[in-house]
């Protein structure tokens, strides 16, 4: 199913009844957008959890413990502005 939508000057974009009855979205939930190429795929998103597992996680973050992840993540920033 494709549905057109326009993107309001605040960047807000209302999903289409179509397609909120397709997802079975209702007042309230979280979608969550994912970019594939040059598309992004809107998905219902039930909690956090679910969300959290969408996300990518590098394999040299992986197993590690958060504070060494923040500790990493700031290193790198730091020398990327060198």
């Amino acid at each position: 199913m494709d549905v057109a939508a326009k993107l309001t000057s605040k960047g807000q974009v209302t999903v289409p009844k179509a397609v909120r009855d397709a997802l079975g979205l209702k007042e309230g939930d979280e979608v969550i957008f994912r970019v594939e190429g040059s598309r992004a795929v809107l998905a219902r998103t039930p909690n956090f959890l679910t969300l959290a597992e969408t996300v990518r996680v590098p394999a040299a973050k992986r197993n590690v413990a958060w504070d060494e992840v923040i500790r990493r993540t700031r290193a790198a920033r730091t020398a990327d502005r060198r």
